[in-house]
């Protein structure tokens, strides 16, 4: 039996063990673990496995958040699942994400904010990703790291997350670069900026929303700008038309 939450941890510390075995995916901002000894940072792309009855610290920093999985093992449905994930957990360790299974991990998060509790579906979403990790585990080698930008997944991340802010340094972790060799790629890939591409996405996406009806202040916040007059600047700047005259001409036409 799995249960999942998404978690915004305190700055405080603490640390205690507990009967399950967790299963910790850094979604937003930065977080610090500390197992048995061995401390990490636990951001994008990043998590840790904590097995049962192990004692382990934590502290959020800043604006967080982080997608728990706590998993009984008498309690799963199959013995041959009991025994892949006693496996799974036999030692307490962190890991990195690659570009495929961070998409998976958002796309998973939206269903997961838009679940009630009681839901089984929470359940459903938590073995999807308990699985994939023991596929990731169980890979023979570590997986050789694709210095090519994968633009169809680069633009799922930046749908998933267009409400927010999307920095630089989350964009180049999807693909295991630094940030500055992302950069120097994807402008030679695209001929823009990182910055430039995230902004179109944002304005396009803007448009589509105030072609459906969506208010000028809704569509702002949607698409992650800071205000109203924000939005109307880069639009305006965008397409040389106001977002209040762009939606009239779409509904006079």
């Amino acid at each position: 039996m799995t249960t999942t939450e998404l978690l915004t941890l305190p700055d405080t510390a603490h640390n205690h063990d507990h009967k399950y075995h967790q299963l910790v995916f850094g979604l937003e901002g930065n977080t610090e673990f500390d197992i048995q000894g061995h401390g990490a940072n636990v951001g994008l792309g990043k998590g840790c496995l904590v097995p049962s009855a192990t004692e382990h610290a934590f502290c959020g920093m800043g604006d967080n958040r982080i997608v728990v999985i706590n998993i009984e093992t008498a309690k799963l449905n199959s013995a041959t699942l009991q025994t892949q994930v006693s496996r799974l957990f036999d030692k307490a360790s962190y890991f990195s994400l690659d570009s495929q299974r961070q998409v998976l991990l958002q796309a998973i998060c939206q269903e997961i904010k838009q679940t009630p509790t009681n839901s089984p579906l929470l359940q459903a979403c938590g073995n999807t990703l308990l699985l994939s990790m023991q596929n990731l585990m169980n890979e023979p080698s570590p997986r050789r790291i694709n210095t090519q930008i994968d633009l169809a997944a680069l633009d799922l991340y930046i749908q998933l997350n267009m409400h927010r802010k999307i920095s630089i340094a989350e964009l180049a972790g999807s693909v295991f670069l630094s940030p500055s060799h992302f950069h120097s790629c994807f402008k030679e890939k695209t001929s823009i900026t990182p910055h430039q591409y995230v902004l179109r996405m944002r304005l396009e996406r803007g448009k589509e929303k105030l072609a459906a009806g969506w208010t000028i202040l809704q569509t702002a916040e949607h698409c992650g700008f800071s205000s109203q007059s924000a939005f109307t600047h880069a639009f305006r700047d965008h397409f040389n038309i106001t977002p209040a005259r762009c939606q009239k001409t779409i509904i006079e036409y």
